[in-house]
């Protein structure tokens, strides 16, 4: 029988493969450091100037925190009788969550009708959804606003939510997503005796969460962050949405400093806890969305 080899190792180290592995890695670690840093310092800056004084703001000598934090800025901010701050964010979710709700609904029917109900014209159909992208915002900005404005819905949540339900991307994302998707299972859901509209409710809804999570951020992001068409509809102040209000704080005669860094703070807060509740599911939706056909 013969006796196994004992190795012993050798002094100075392991392999130079080894050491560039390391090195590597430790590279990349410094990289990815760096690049959060500098994603982070809009929101170093935000949260500095909210809580600083006007002077602290514009003074030539710059200091990491100012001395003296100015809580009381964000009292002020809702107190300022000239901007309904509360309001405009309560006008903002509202549009957001109702625009995000509308658009998923109606999109994924539109996208699971393209995808799965077989009819003639469904490839023209698709095509026009698709040349809806490539028509420039302005082009229809107008039409839509004498649309509203003959409806008598300027300066009310209608007029605010409507025009902005059906949204062209959501539309191909959904259909993309829906092309791929097992046939198999749809196919059992009819043999039990459902037809499209059960299915899509009961089969294609619960397995497609992570395409409804990742359109659904991206729409409530663009929801919340419009401004021109809340500044043309909202012509009253307590229609106003928080990005209009946020417009106030600079004007041609004054910019309002500690209160414009403030309210921005204090807008992007959703946002920020949007995107980290939901960040997963938005890779995992852009994932399964691929385009293919």
């Amino acid at each position: 029988m013969r006796t196994p080899v004992r190795r012993t190792p050798v002094k100075g180290g392991g392999r130079p493969e080894d050491a560039l592995v390391r090195a590597g890695r430790a590279l990349r670690a410094v990289v990815l450091v760096a690049l959060a840093l500098l994603f982070l310092i809009p929101f170093y800056l935000l949260v500095r100037n909210g809580l600083a004084a006007e002077q602290d703001i514009t003074s030539p000598g710059w200091t990491f925190f100012p001395s003296t934090l100015h809580w009381s800025n964000v009292r002020e901010l809702f107190d300022d009788p000239a901007v309904p701050m509360a309001r405009s964010l309560l006008n903002s979710a509202l549009i957001a969550v109702a625009t995000t709700l509308g658009t998923l609904l109606l999109a994924s029917l539109a996208g699971y009708g393209l995808a799965r109900i077989p009819y003639r014209f469904a490839g023209q159909v698709f095509y026009a959804v698709i040349g809806t992208l490539m028509v420039p915002a302005a082009v229809t900005f107008v039409p839509s606003f004498v649309l509203v404005s003959s409806l008598g819905w300027v300066s009310s949540l209608r007029g605010l939510i409507v025009p902005t339900l059906f949204s062209g991307f959501a539309c191909f994302v959904f259909r993309q997503f829906f092309t791929g998707f097992p046939r198999e299972l749809e196919d059992a859901a009819r043999v039990d005796g459902l037809g499209y509209w059960r299915t899509y409710w009961r089969i294609v809804v619960p397995n497609a969460r992570p395409v409804f999570a990742a359109v659904g951020t991206i729409v409530f992001i663009g929801a919340w962050n419009s401004f021109l068409w809340p500044l043309v509809i909202g012509q009253d102040r307590q229609a106003w949405t928080v990005q209009v209000a946020l417009s106030t704080f600079t004007t041609a005669q004054v910019v309002h400093l500690h209160e414009l860094f403030v309210a921005a703070a204090v807008s992007i807060v959703p946002l920020v806890v949007v995107f980290l509740l939901l960040q997963r599911y938005i890779v995992a939706g852009v994932e399964r969305s691929g385009i293919e056909d």
